[in-house]
């Protein structure tokens, strides 16, 4: 039997038991986990951000302030140059001169970049963020949509970011939809033109709110009202 020397003095020790290694090896964070047949990506919120990342930057000018505000969106590319390449959102800024919301915009950009960097399905704060209301009423965008708030025009931006980098489908109408539309539209406009508030955009004059795009497109044909954007209409 050989004598062991301990030449240092010893400060701290643990027993280690057989089934210790196993363990520990559960508890290894992930950094990343990939269904091949899902477009879900889960990441894990230690993964480090890389020194650059891509980013695109969208401009949102409300009536209800006078300076613009500019949401940057930064995206990470997962398992860059192989078949399984993904880019997923990483980060959200919001930069605006008007201070007036400055603590809401950092808690809430804070918020939406630590769900970006934990991924899976991301997208259900779209619909979160377009679901918010302002008491005070909204505002209307240039060619007649409707925006319930700043934060519902948030929620759309990310909506087109995503997107554009493919997490959420575009979405299409069917060639029948589109015919239907376009030949109601004809229609509509070979008629007179009734004049209202909404009178304005590239829909007829005289088109209403439409309760599901918020878009001010709705007119009266056959008895019902049908949307000449989305299609939507009380007949079927």
């Amino acid at each position: 039997m050989s004598n062991l020397v301990i030449g240092k003095k010893i400060a701290k020790f643990r027993v280690e038991k057989p089934g210790d290694a196993a363990e520990a090896k559960k508890l290894e964070p992930t950094p990343l986990r990939v269904d091949p047949m899902s477009n879900v990506i889960w990441m894990h919120e230690k993964l480090e951000r890389p020194d650059v990342l891509i980013g695109s930057t969208y401009k949102i000018k409300t009536p209800v302030s006078d300076h613009a505000m500019y949401v940057t969106i930064n995206d990470m590319i997962l398992n860059e140059d192989t078949e399984h390449e993904h880019r997923r959102p990483f980060e959200i800024f919001v930069n605006s001169k008007n201070l007036d919301h400055y603590q809401w915009i950092v808690a809430l950009t804070r918020i939406i970049s630590a769900v970006f960097r934990k991924g899976g399905d991301v997208t259900f704060l779209v619909d979160e963020l377009k679901a918010v209301f302002d008491p005070r009423g909204g505002y209307w965008q240039p060619g007649g949509k409707f925006m319930p708030s700043i934060i519902a025009e948030l929620g759309h931006v990310i909506e087109k970011h995503l997107q554009t980098i493919g997490l959420i489908a575009r979405p299409e109408l069917d060639e029948h939809r589109k015919k239907l539309i376009e030949d109601k539209r004809a229609e509509f406009e070979a008629r007179n033109k009734q004049q209202d508030a909404f009178a304005r955009g590239h829909f007829p004059d005289g088109a209403q709110l439409c309760n599901k795009c918020n878009t001010v497109a709705a007119v009266m044909m056959d008895g019902c009202m049908t949307c000449l954007n989305c299609g939507e209409s009380k007949c079927g």
